[in-house]
């Protein structure tokens, strides 16, 4: 709508605006805020951690406190790792092996000819042998902390290893570099090559309660012949045993179980009072 002199008009000015449609007032006010987010919105990347989760991180500590206690429970009585410090054994058992030791073979009729046995010194043995080397620092920590639970052999030198040749009441001789027991001379095929059973005479019988223990590496092994003078006369009293070597269980590429060998199968039974 004009004037007369052709300008609009208000209303017309206004009215060239498009209508809004009826009810429609309000969509021209601002939105309404949206509804704040949820807590766990708020921290991106934040996942709640799965029930299952939770309950293996609070059940860890018992879990790993149980682990400890068995190991023990397993080193005091049933099998302890040691590892083997010198040559005397060779080339049955080798410097640095690791051996498992069955601490239930400690008792006379659960010894046998043959046997490998893990000893505490009976008495002057280890005189003179060199003091070994432990690791100190963070390393010897844990070390001695794998020993404690068993799962690290003992690095100590009270405890020797050797090969038991008689038992109580065996007559066991040494002449003319063979050895018998009660009259059968032995085949040894696990004697260090080139080494002859022995070089040292000797004529002993064992008394009950005791062994007559030798090394494989005769050339070499300070065994119970080269303690007689003293006052076990060489003998390795039964109690003095931890128990019987069967398994060498490192270096992986050695990995081998220790059985009695049938060099001892013929020898008859002591006579008793013989």
């Amino acid at each position: 709508m004009t004037t007369e002199d052709g300008a609009p008009t208000r209303a017309d000015d206004e009215g060239d605006d498009p209508a809004l449609p009826a009810g429609d007032a309000t969509s021209a006010a601002p939105a309404a805020a949206a509804p704040a987010p949820a807590p766990s919105a708020l921290r991106p990347g934040k996942t709640p951690k799965p029930a299952h989760r939770r309950s293996l991180l609070r059940e860890l500590p018992g879990i790993v406190i149980t682990a400890v206690v068995i190991s023990v429970l397993i080193k005091t009585f049933l099998v302890q790792a040691f590892y083997i410090p010198s040559g005397s054994m060779e080339n049955t058992l080798l410097v640095n092996d690791r051996v498992l030791v069955s601490k239930l073979a400690d008792k006379p009729d659960e010894i046998h000819r043959g046997d490998i046995v893990v000893f505490k010194d009976p008495g002057g043995w280890l005189v003179g042998q060199p003091e070994a080397v432990q690791a100190g620092g963070i390393r010897g920590k844990i070390h001695d902390g794998l020993v404690y639970v068993g799962l690290a052999p003992e690095v100590g030198e009270e405890d020797l290893i050797k090969r038991v040749v008689g038992v109580g009441g065996d007559h066991v001789v040494g002449r003319a570099n063979t050895v018998s027991v009660n009259g059968v001379e032995l085949r040894e095929p696990y004697v260090f090559p080139g080494d002859k059973a022995t070089e040292q005479d000797f004529d002993i019988r064992v008394p009950e309660g005791d062994l007559w223990v030798m090394g494989d590496h005769r050339s070499i092994s300070e065994d119970s012949r080269a303690h007689q003078t003293q006052a076990g006369h060489g003998f390795v009293p039964v109690k003095d045993v931890i128990g019987r070597a069967f398994v060498v269980v490192w270096p992986l590429n050695r990995d081998r179980l220790l059985r009695s060998p049938a060099t001892f199968d013929h020898v008859p039974a002591a006579r008793s009072g013989g």
